[in-house]
């Protein structure tokens, strides 16, 4: 059985230029009426476009909310084999979000399971199709009368063609909190976005706010991929069973800086206060 991850030290994140959102908004945090129970809250990490790093950030999101004591169940879409499922055996289970019987696995168990943070990793190409599904169903619905709390993050490529995944997704994010994410892992290169474009792609979206995430070393981030393990487990200098390893001290460091300025970015938007109500 995988480890589950371990407490890591926080490192000063390295000084970053700020981002430009489009259109953004103060997170949507709905105002709390004295003590009752938590809401489920639906973490949805995704993109139309392939290859943009969905499932990295999905497992950066696990391990942020456990080392936060944040107890969370994973579901990956990426049949018959997931790569979520992989690193994150334990919580993880792999459904097809466009098949009902999968819908219930994880919709009709939001209030009964004791992990009331779900992340959802939609595979690529399947973004809409999932929207399209939640909302056949009635989740967004759900969403907006308050029983059920849900955080989406879009990954965007470099590509217009990535942006104009937003039209699509336009109709299903009024009463989410939308996150804009912009993966760097792989020393990726985003085009600023002139006037024109911001109007033409964000007329009819309005978004939480954007997150970036930072390069990591490809030589570092290859090594835990062949580890197989959670990125704080490798930091932990333990296996994917849990058992004492032997990764480079150097590697090591690499990703325990990296995972901590993601933890940073995700602190600075507010997840952990949007999935636990838990006031800054």
């Amino acid at each position: 059985m995988a480890k589950k991850p371990v407490k890591i030290a926080r490192t000063a994140p390295a000084k970053r230029e700020p981002t430009r959102p489009a259109r953004t908004v103060e997170a949507k945090v709905p105002a709390s009426n004295g003590p009752g129970p938590v809401r489920p809250a639906v973490i949805l990490v995704g993109a139309d476009k392939g290859g943009v790093g969905k499932t990295t950030i999905a497992r950066a999101i696990l391990d942020f909310l456990s080392l936060n004591d944040i107890h969370a169940r994973a579901f990956d879409t990426e049949t018959p084999r997931g790569t979520l499922h992989r690193f994150h055996p334990d919580e993880t289970m792999i459904v097809d979000l466009t098949e009902p019987a999968d819908q219930m696995k994880i919709i009709d168990t939001l209030n009964t399971s004791q992990a009331k943070v779900s992340v959802i990793d939609v595979r690529a190409g399947g973004l809409s199709p999932a929207l399209r599904a939640l909302d056949e169903i009635g989740f967004f619905d759900a969403v907006k009368g308050g029983e059920f709390r849900f955080v989406l993050l879009h990954v965007i490529g470099p590509s217009i063609s990535s942006l104009e995944e937003i039209a699509e997704i336009a109709p299903y994010v009024a009463d989410a909190n939308y996150f804009m994410v912009k993966n760097h892992l792989n020393d990726t290169t985003f085009f600023e976005w002139d006037p024109q474009t911001h109007a033409k792609y964000f007329e009819h979206v309005v978004t939480s706010g954007e997150i970036t995430i930072p390069r990591l070393s490809e030589l570092a981030y290859e090594q835990v991929e062949l580890s197989g393990a959670p990125f704080s487990t490798f930091i932990a200098n333990q296996d994917a069973q849990g058992q004492p390893a032997e990764h480079s001290f150097v590697l090591r460091g690499y990703v325990r800086t990296w995972l901590a300025r993601v933890a940073d970015e995700l602190e600075r938007v507010g997840l952990l206060e949007l999935v636990s109500e838990k006031k800054r």
